[in-house]
């Protein structure tokens, strides 16, 4: 599932979590956005710019997000297991004890913030 410019807009801007398993927001900018709480399994997030996105309590389990940008993102509570975060920036993105990885990850060691 691939979104133009406008459909993406008006995604972000409706109530309510979002459900985006399994589509390709490649090289989108989300910036900010308030993906709290969104299921996006399996989606290709690569290259992305998630700086400053809200992504609390998000399902991101298999997600692509090679080469995204998450810095100074909230993963507070998130579901990355599985992830591909390879050469992702994580610096100054904030997250939770209940922050779930994948196997092996160290997010201090890739700059991200533990949070209480």
């Amino acid at each position: 599932m691939q979104f133009t410019s406008n459909e993406l807009y008006l995604l972000l801007n409706q109530t309510g979590p979002l459900w985006l398993s399994m589509a390709n927001l490649s090289g989108a900018n989300l910036s900010d956005a308030n993906l709290s709480r969104a299921n996006l399994a399996r989606a290709n997030l690569s290259g992305a710019n998630l700086g400053g996105a809200n992504l609390e309590g998000a399902y991101l389990g298999d997600a692509n997000l090679t080469k995204a940008n998450l810095y100074g993102a909230n993963l507070t509570k998130a579901n990355l297991y599985g992830a591909n975060l390879r050469r992702a920036n994580l610096s100054v993105a904030r997250y939770s004890e209940e922050t779930k990885w994948p196997d092996g990850f160290d997010p201090m060691a890739a700059g991200a913030i533990l949070v209480e």
